[in-house]
């Protein structure tokens, strides 16, 4: 199905690594079916779609160009390349909050010894797109909570300067169906329960699409 505005879409997916050395890792565990099953969602709609992803085990969606990135620096640097020619930001992907400070060029053997590993924070990649955008630039946000879950969402979408958040609880990780919720400052708190992640998608693209005319 076609739809008459088409959109360019910007959508991250999956986790990053934040390696710390040659072999050894921080990550999560995002799969990055989400913003993989967004991208395929808007690319039915008929829209352009560019999906940047962390590292995953999911097939290319069709019709989508696909930027493969590790890092969240590398995340960052990708999305950049290309957020001034897009229309829409949807920042599904599970980015990484802290990377180490130094990386090691080799593996670490291991002894008998404690070490601690120092972590510096992240560039975060949603606040920079949603600053850098135009006025008529959308930019659409995801948290995962496991307390206060409104209120911190709502926090994150005021200090990003987002235009809608989605919100999900930690058991949504992996499940075939989740609930979820989403939040605008016009229409506030929308409940969509008990669906796959191809159904929230397909709303989120609607959504999208929704304030994408609103901003033109």
């Amino acid at each position: 199905m076609k739809h008459a505005g088409r959109l360019r879409l910007l959508i991250t997916a999956g986790p990053t690594r934040e390696y710390i050395d040659s072999v050894r890792y921080l990550s999560n565990d995002s799969s990055g079916r989400m913003g993989f099953a967004l991208a395929v969602a808007a690319a039915r709609r008929g829209h352009r779609v560019t999906l940047v992803h962390g590292p995953v085990a999911l097939p290319a969606p069709p019709g989508v160009r696909r930027i493969s990135v590790v890092s969240a620096r590398e995340m960052l640097a990708a999305c950049r390349e290309v957020w001034s020619r897009q229309d829409v930001l949807i920042k599904a992907a599970a980015v990484a909050d802290y990377t180490p400070t130094r990386r090691a060029s080799t593996k670490r053997k291991k002894d008998s010894a404690s070490w601690s590993l120092e972590l510096a924070p992240t560039t975060d990649i949603l606040a920079t797109l949603a600053r850098e955008r135009s006025a008529e630039q959308v930019a659409i946000g995801f948290a995962l909570e496991d307390r206060a879950m409104r209120r911190n969402a709502e926090r994150k979408l005021r200090g990003k300067g987002l235009d809608a958040i989605v919100l999900n609880a930690p058991s949504a990780i992996g499940a075939g169906r989740s609930d979820i919720e989403v939040f605008t400052p016009t229409d506030g708190w929308k409940c969509w329960p008990n669906r796959t992640k191809t159904q929230h998608a397909q709303q989120i693209i609607r959504l999208a699409e929704r304030l994408s005319r609103a901003r033109r």
